[in-house]
């Protein structure tokens, strides 16, 4: 991932990104040690992507970058240039829940819902690499997303039921 010269402006170093962020395209100046969850946040206004820890221990900022699951307080935004960052706002499509929200919603897969996003963008993730996992699998599978209200057996359930659905064809499949 390259990154653009860097620009001084009003004191600051800025460096020129052009990101696509739920398939809007972008091109801002940030600052070289802006993280990408600042950036998702406070310039793009995806507030759906949280700020649990900033040590990338709890997994409640999990984005997909380029389709794949990255912990959003453990990036620069500068790293995402020229790349596709979906957050959980970017996920339905007109209207619709992806298959993974409304599994998650039926299987009553949260509580307090601080966890939510990071946990459901890290299960779609889980889900495209291993399309019927045990529950053992899925428990491995979020082993970095942590949830301080739940036992995890309803999130285990949801990931399996949106899996299951999905292979069966029925919710139009994972992006």
């Amino acid at each position: 991932m390259s990154v653009k010269p860097w620009r001084r402006r009003v004191g600051e170093f800025m460096s020129r990104i052009s990101v696509t962020v739920d398939g809007v395209s972008y091109q801002d100046d940030v600052e070289p040690r802006t993280l990408l969850v600042h950036y998702l946040r406070e310039q793009l206004g995806k507030t759906g992507t949280v700020v649990g820890c900033d040590t990338s221990n709890c997994g409640a900022c999990t984005v997909h970058l380029d389709g794949r699951s990255v912990k959003s307080c453990s990036l620069l935004a500068v790293q995402t240039d020229g790349h596709e960052v979906t957050t959980i706002e970017g996920l339905s499509t007109d209207g619709e829940l992806h298959p993974m929200q409304k599994a998650f919603h039926e299987n009553h897969a949260l509580q307090c819902g601080f966890c939510t996003p990071g946990m459901i963008m890290q299960s779609i993730d889980f889900v495209q690499d291993n399309p019927s996992p045990s529950d053992e699998e899925v428990r491995h599978g979020l082993e970095g997303n942590l949830c301080r209200c739940t036992g995890y057996q309803n999130i285990v359930k949801a990931v399996q039921a949106a899996a299951s659905a999905t292979a069966a064809g029925t919710e139009g499949g994972a992006r």
